[in-house]
């Protein structure tokens, strides 16, 4: 089971705050720095300093680190132009010798939308926007250097783009989806994902929702285990009782709640839930980070969790 970081600046972090995250889970041997794709904190509590944009943030991040993977879980389609998202992750992809991943979503938080003057579509043509987005990008990503590419669609028409620049990965950068609709989000994620996550889902969900994906595979003759399979766990583990209390407490949340719906407890008990994770197929898990501050969660994850994986 590969380990990875994923954070959630939008409840307030600093670019500085980020970059000691991802420095330090470099350092400590995890296989990815994730964060998410938001403008506005869920819930109440300070958010200053305010939202990092993802790109700009992990731009930089790029640049001061050299072998963990970087990425976004997920972006929201209604936040950019897929012209403009392809370059910029190309742009990235280059920046970090070829490390970007690219999760890309329909969004769904509508106070965002509001409170940054961004349009706020349908369900339906919000999964619209994200199928033509995700056609463009990858068409773009594709497009031999001696040709132009074009696309007409509902939403979004491309005349003639050079489509350039290239991501330095062949076939461009991973592409991660998720969610929990049984028909859609399967099929879209049959046709462009590499990799399907459900983020905080219960067990027997996350086994059903892996399920229809594969069976979207098969229904477009796409071999189901050339998928990456994922999950996102919140973390709260502690060397006793009272520092998982002290944890849990400092980012809002109950001992025993955390223990039944994310990763926490002690190191043998998140050893379990990753464990039972792993035999329902995920191959990878994002650990989320609430309290970005505190660095020795990291440390004991790695040292206690981590490194006596199998």
């Amino acid at each position: 089971m590969e380990l990875r970081i994923f954070v959630e600046p939008q409840q307030g972090a600093s670019y500085r705050q980020q970059l000691a995250v991802a420095q330090l889970a470099e350092q400590l041997g995890f296989d990815a720095f994730f964060r998410s794709d938001h403008y506005l904190r869920m819930g109440a509590g300070d958010p200053l300093p305010g939202p990092t944009d993802s790109w700009v943030t992990l731009g930089a991040i790029a640049r001061e680190t050299s072998t963990i993977r970087l990425g976004t879980l997920v972006a929201s389609a209604t936040f950019r132009l897929p012209g403009q998202l392809a370059v910029a992750v190309a742009q990235i992809d280059d920046m970090s010798d070829g490390r970007i991943e690219l999760g890309l979503g329909a969004g769904w938080f509508d106070a965002e939308h509001t409170a940054y003057g961004i349009p706020f579509p349908t369900l339906g043509q919000r999964f619209d926007i994200l199928e033509e987005q995700l056609e463009i990008i990858t068409g773009m990503w594709n497009t031999p250097l001696d040709s132009q590419y074009s696309f007409e669609g509902q939403h979004h028409t491309i005349v003639g783009s050079p489509a350039i620049p290239k991501p330095v990965q062949a076939g461009g950068p991973p592409i991660i989806m998720g969610g929990y609709g049984p028909k859609r989000t399967p099929a879209l994620a049959a046709k462009f994902a590499n990799e399907f996550n459900l983020p905080f889902p219960p067990l027997d969900i996350y086994r059903s929702s892996c399920d229809n994906v594969r069976a979207a595979c098969e229904a477009r003759g796409r071999d189901p285990e050339s998928m990456t399979y994922s999950v996102a766990q919140v973390l709260c583990v502690g060397a006793n009782d009272a520092e998982v209390a002290r944890r849990a407490q400092s980012i809002g949340r109950e001992v025993d709640e955390l223990i039944q719906n994310g990763a926490a407890g002690s190191p043998a008990q998140v050893l379990d839930k990753i464990a039972s994770f792993a035999e329902a197929g995920a191959t990878s898990m994002y650990l989320q980070v609430l309290d970005m501050d505190d660095l020795d969660h990291i440390h004991l994850l790695a040292e206690e969790v981590m490194k006596v994986l199998p």
